[in-house]
């Protein structure tokens, strides 16, 4: 199913894109002690880059905070992950956007309790589309922890391609870390649209 993107791009206007169970839009300040309590789990800190741990009071605020001027800014655009129905707080995901390349990196958490639903999938989709479709962007990318190989999956199945491995390119928690990047075209997403690919059309 093919994400509904509810708006055309308006730095102004923060978008909602809905898919077949989620709903993605905007935090508020509402959702920091959910973010504070899914994000602050270890086992998110242990797969992330800049997921703190432990996560102290005030960090989700002010994360949330800085959300809209960012976006105004065009340098990113940030995502809470929620239940279509019921509006409960599942993960984030989002685009860091490097205008002047027409390029943006992909980045995402789930919290624990929503793992292995295929929720990050079916947001992921719907992210691509959307920096290609309305930011009008060229390539999307992502990189995680060889470690972490749930977090490859995920880009695997929404059609990125791997594009090779940084050899203890990070150092976390004081062990030095391989990271995997993969990354995906426009050109690639409509030749894949182009060939029938059922998840595209």
């Amino acid at each position: 199913m093919t994400a509904k993107l509810k708006l055309q791009y308006d730095k102004n206007r923060y978008p909602v894109i809905e898919t077949e169970r989620l709903v993605l839009r905007a935090f508020s300040l509402r959702d920091a002690p959910n973010v504070q309590k899914l994000a602050g789990d270890k086992d998110i800190a242990l797969t992330t880059l800049l997921i703190p741990h432990p996560y102290e009071d005030g960090v989700a605020e002010e994360w949330i905070g800085k959300h809209q001027e960012e976006f105004k800014k065009e340098k990113s655009v940030i995502f809470a992950i929620v239940d279509h129905k019921q509006d409960f707080l599942i993960g984030s995901i989002g685009l860091t956007i490097d205008k002047e390349s027409e390029k943006a990196e992909l980045g995402y958490w789930i919290g624990k309790p929503y793992w292995n639903n295929g929720y990050c999938s079916e947001a992921a989709k719907a992210v691509l589309e959307y920096g290609f479709g309305i930011l009008g962007l060229n390539r999307i990318y992502a990189h995680y922890l060889n470690r972490n190989p749930a977090s490859g999956r995920v880009l695997q199945k929404i059609g990125l391609s791997y594009e090779g491995c940084l050899r203890q390119h990070i150092k976390k928690w004081d062990v030095f870390e391989d990271m995997i990047i993969y990354g995906i075209l426009k050109t690639d997403l409509h030749s894949k649209r182009l060939k029938g690919d059922k998840k595209w059309l």
